[in-house]
């Protein structure tokens, strides 16, 4: 674990690489415990219950948690009380991104609110959720995730539990990105919950699963994967929104 994070030249993939192999054998708390101690401008994006799960380990290993939210403007009642439950229940501040206004009206006006089930949820996607996102990873060196192997077998299921973000880093800049769970299960994430009582969203009790934007997720039935809630009219290889790219 000796690379200078401080001389971007030192960060290469191949250091990276090394560095995963070292960290996929540590917990997830050893994890963002590394994480934090080489980085003090990284944060959280929160969520979903791995996020939850994300603070709930980080939030007694630092004075300075940085935790970030995309608000996209559709998110189901439910999500928003979620996210100030967490705000409440831990003391800390949650930045919410939002879309560019501009942008966002521009594209309601010419293709209407519903859009995505014509022609996918990409372009709806990029402007309310991957923009937004964007332009906090310019503001950071590091960024943390929930991301699972296990919650999508044909797009996640190489998540690294480091790597390098050259798809999000600013121009001359390196961006890290930690995955601190993504060997953890969903059972074992909800595990974790239920024994630290920490806030959920209430949506999780109604079905649903995997949760984004309240007209692209709905629950799932029993037996179908987490991800079957989320754009549920595209083809399974459709289910991500850009978020997580390489």
């Amino acid at each position: 674990m000796g690379i200078d994070f401080s001389k971007p030249k030192t960060v290469t993939p191949e250091a990276i690489a090394e560095l995963n192999a070292e960290l996929a054998e540590m917990s997830p708390r050893a994890i963002l415990k590394f994480a934090l101690s080489n980085f003090s401008n990284a944060a959280i994006s929160f969520s979903g219950a791995e996020d939850v799960a994300l603070i709930e380990l980080s939030h007694k290993l630092t004075d300075d948690l940085k935790v970030f939210s995309l608000d996209t403007g559709r998110l189901h009642p439910e999500t928003y009380r979620f996210i100030d439950q967490v705000r409440k229940h831990y003391g800390i501040d949650i930045e919410l991104m939002a879309p560019n206004q501009d942008k966002l009206e521009a594209f309601v006006k010419e293709k209407g609110l519903f859009s995505f089930y014509e022609d996918g949820h990409k372009e709806c996607c990029s402007i309310r959720k991957v923009r937004p996102l964007r332009r906090k990873l310019a503001t950071l060196d590091a960024w943390i995730t929930g991301q699972r192997k296990d919650q999508s077998p044909g797009t996640r299921s190489e998540v690294a539990v480091v790597e390098l973000d050259n798809a999000n880093a600013k121009e001359g800049g390196i961006l890290v990105k930690f995955n601190p769970l993504a060997n953890w299960s969903s059972k074992e994430v909800w595990d974790y919950l239920r024994m630290s009582e920490v806030p959920t969203n209430e949506l999780h009790h109604k079905g649903f699963i995997s949760i984004g934007c309240e007209p692209c997720t709905r629950p799932v039935l029993p037996n179908q994967h987490e991800r079957e809630g989320r754009w549920w009219w595209e083809e399974e290889t459709q289910k991500e929104c850009g978020l997580h790219i390489k």
